[in-house]
């Protein structure tokens, strides 16, 4: 697989290309194009979440802005020291990420937030890039099962030699992938992830970049 360098005008899965302009045609306002990355352009830390939500990175342009999966992240990275505030409202609020840098496996709106194995893997060009670029020892953090086999994909290594599981810490050589479950309404009003599940993993990220 080549690395590919992002392209905002990404239109390569015809499936996402065909739902962001209907999603377009229904809220002329709302952003409905690739979503950048955001953050610092050197990070110690990259966190990589699913896909854009429909009404939040998708409506606003800045991956984890708009949803409710945005309000325990940036808490949580504020309180760990890698953002400026603890709030993401809007790509023109002056937020600032610290070493630290957010993306996704998918840079698309995908119907039902379920990209297919198929879109995962186009898009996996773009993440291989964003991997290369990092210093040796960044800490990658995989926001579920999704973003974890991508990341593995996106570095040539096995599915099967590094489970997911929440909290586990898996070996890449120049780089330590985390995993923790995703930050989804879903995941906390269910108690599946909660703060303090959340915080450890940052708490362990942090300790991993001092070291």
């Amino acid at each position: 697989m080549k690395s590919a360098a992002f392209d905002p005008g990404c239109r390569r899965c015809p499936r996402l290309s065909a739902f962001l302009d209907e999603v377009r045609a229904e809220h002329p306002s709302y952003y409905c194009r690739p979503v950048a990355p955001f953050g610092d352009d050197c990070p110690g830390l990259l966190i990589v979440g699913l896909a854009p939500g429909r009404h939040g990175a998708n409506a606003t342009g800045r991956p984890f802005t708009g949803d409710h999966a945005g309000v325990l992240l940036y808490r949580t990275l504020h309180r760990f020291g890698f953002a400026d505030r603890a709030e993401s409202r809007a790509v023109d609020d002056g937020l600032v990420l610290i070493r630290c840098r957010i993306t996704n496996a998918v840079k698309c709106l995908p119907p039902a937030n379920k990209p297919v194995a198929a879109e995962v893997w186009n898009c996996n060009a773009y993440l291989a890039e964003e991997i290369r670029d990092l210093r040796d020892g960044a800490v990658v953090l995989a926001l579920g099962s999704v973003a974890h086999e991508a990341v593995l994909r996106a570095t040539g290594h096995r599915r099967a030699s590094y489970r997911f599981g929440h909290g586990a810490e898996h070996d890449l050589g120049n780089l330590r992938l985390l995993d923790s479950y995703h930050c989804s309404r879903y995941n906390t009003q269910t108690g599946r992830l909660t703060d303090a599940m959340f915080e450890a993993v940052f708490e362990r990220a942090r300790s991993l970049l001092r070291d």
